[in-house]
């Protein structure tokens, strides 16, 4: 009795096995893509409920803003001003930043909180007619805040200062909080995560529209890049 060739018998089943495997591999690659494709929905939903939550803020002073100007202006209103003169303590401060501390230590003036600018013009001689005169050292400070800004003035060897106070009426309000004038670094911090959040919502919606599929991936890419080539090129 003869019996079969173990060998011939055995041949077949490399192949399967290595096709098996091959399939598990495949299996696995794309459970993993899965995952991922999964786990970037939920991230691009997040980022795009915060997006959208900013994004009715800064719509609404967006659109404040493109109706600055003619043809369709939206007035922004009349600011309330308002002037009055303070006298200085005895001996004066010597420098304009020393005037900053002191103006803030007066609790009666409210003052913004935020500085936004300190300039200090030296003494310098002036035509007046015929004669030539000496211009004294002049002060100038602004406190800032989104619906006010105060504005001192102060020329050096006087007695007092003068202090400008402007109110700002609710559109110019929304403007400044869109521009971040006169707002804390925590509000620019604010914002920079609303930035953020936008370019994150553009990266995880173009890989969910690829789906990692390798053709849309380079479909994108050369989208994306010829746009960014041709916006260089523009700016050159």
């Amino acid at each position: 009795m003869s019996f079969p060739d173990t060998a011939a018998i055995d041949a077949p089943a490399a192949p399967r096995a290595h096709l098996d495997a091959a399939q598990r591999e495949e299996r696995a690659k794309r459970s993993r893509r899965a995952t991922f494709i999964k786990w970037l929905r939920k991230v691009h939903g997040w980022v795009g409920l915060w997006g959208a939550a900013l994004g009715l803020l800064f719509g609404a002073t967006g659109f404040v803003l493109n109706h600055r100007a003619e043809p369709l202006r939206i007035s922004p209103g009349a600011p309330q001003v308002s002037n009055m003169q303070l006298a200085l303590p005895d001996p004066a401060p010597e420098t304009p930043h020393d005037m900053v501390k002191w103006l803030r230590s007066q609790p009666d003036l409210k003052l913004p909180a935020r500085v936004g600018r300190v300039q200090k013009e030296p003494g310098h001689k002036v035509a007046w007619g015929d004669r030539e005169v000496v211009q004294p050292e002049h002060w100038q400070m602004m406190f800032t805040a989104p619906g006010e800004n105060v504005m001192v003035e102060y020329w050096v060897g006087n007695d007092k200062l003068s202090l400008k106070r402007t109110d700002n009426s609710v559109v110019t309000t929304i403007a400044n909080l869109h521009k971040g004038v006169g707002m804390s670094v925590g509000w620019v911090l604010f914002i920079d995560s609303f930035a953020g959040a936008l370019i994150l919502l553009s990266l995880t919606g173009v890989l969910l529209w690829t789906e990692l599929n390798k053709r849309r991936t380079v479909g994108a890419v050369l989208l994306f890049g010829s746009i960014i080539v041709a916006v260089c090129v523009g700016l050159a």
